[in-house]
């Protein structure tokens, strides 16, 4: 065989695995965006163009819907980028158990987002919870954390934060642990102090990496749903109701295909747009 005829047999099947698994349902779902589909109902689907992406921009459901994702999205990502530099900045300094203490903060990551869900539903129980049971032994009231609308998001960014730092803590110990140390060197010789080695050296350096470790945990922070799912079903009432939550609600328990559909579609376009955004930034900033 030549080289372009072997090159092509040892990448057909995995492009065609891709093709089937990835390529073809977005296009299948970008079909059925534009019909009136609906997987209980028989006959065939019917063409009815932008009507499911004109009434899902127009409702107001979607809105409030897309609120609540924002406000998880920046709380959880936030909380998770500041405590996940100030745990790998810690780590860093120190020359003894940096290893044992890595380890350990990669536990919750290694956990399936389910079995983080269930684990955090049993602590989190209103009458039977540890979290509960330690407020009451401090003689402080109990908390229903779950059944409540001002603590049930609260508790979805907390249970986030607890499994998705360590991805922050992670990427962030690697830039850190690549800083040149004649930078740091130099900068005791000439007495600077800590807050002025870390404003100057340390964060500059690493901020670049610190930014695309905010962007892949916040396209995932965006399609949440195990979390929902598992801890809270989107209630109380509708107050955790996060986007994809509710495409599931639309798709499998509406059986609304086509406009389930067009929302997944719009998903994909926000998540492209501001990515591309967010690494134009990323070039500025490599440029400057």
């Amino acid at each position: 065989m030549s080289d372009r005829g072997l090159a092509v047999a040892f990448i057909s099947p995995a492009l065609l695995l891709l093709l089937a698994m990835s390529v073809f349902p977005l296009l299948w779902a970008l079909y059925l965006s534009f019909t009136d589909y609906s997987a209980t109902r028989g006959g065939p689907a019917h063409f009815i163009w932008f009507e499911n992406y004109t009434a899902v921009l127009a409702s107001a459901q979607v809105h409030l819907r897309a609120l609540t994702t924002l406000i998880y999205v920046v709380g959880a990502v936030a909380l998770q980028t500041v405590l996940g530099f100030a745990i790998a900045y810690l780590i860093s300094r120190r020359t003894h158990g940096r290893g044992v203490l890595t380890t350990l903060f990669l536990v919750p990551m290694m956990l399936s987002p389910v079995v983080v869900g269930l684990f955090w539903r049993f602590m989190l129980d209103a009458q039977f919870g540890v979290v509960n049971s330690m407020l009451g032994s401090l003689g402080l009231g109990q908390v229903e954390w779950l059944t409540r609308q001002r603590t049930a998001l609260i508790s979805l960014i907390v249970v986030d934060t607890w499994q998705w730092t360590p991805f922050i803590m992670l990427i962030a110990l690697a830039g850190l642990t690549a800083v040149p140390k004649y930078l740091y060197e130099a900068a005791s010789i000439d007495r600077a102090s800590e807050w002025f080695r870390f404003r100057t050296i340390t964060l500059p350096l690493v901020w670049p990496l610190l930014l695309i470790a905010v962007l892949f945990r916040a396209i995932e922070a965006f399609r949440l749903f195990d979390l929902v799912y598992i801890l809270t079903s989107g209630g109380p009432g509708v107050s955790t109701e996060t986007l994809s939550f509710h495409v599931y609600k639309v798709a499998f328990l509406g059986f609304n295909t086509g406009t389930a559909s067009a929302y997944g579609i719009l998903m994909v376009l926000v998540v492209i747009v501001l990515t591309q955004l967010y690494l134009r930034y990323l070039n500025k900033l490599k440029e400057d």
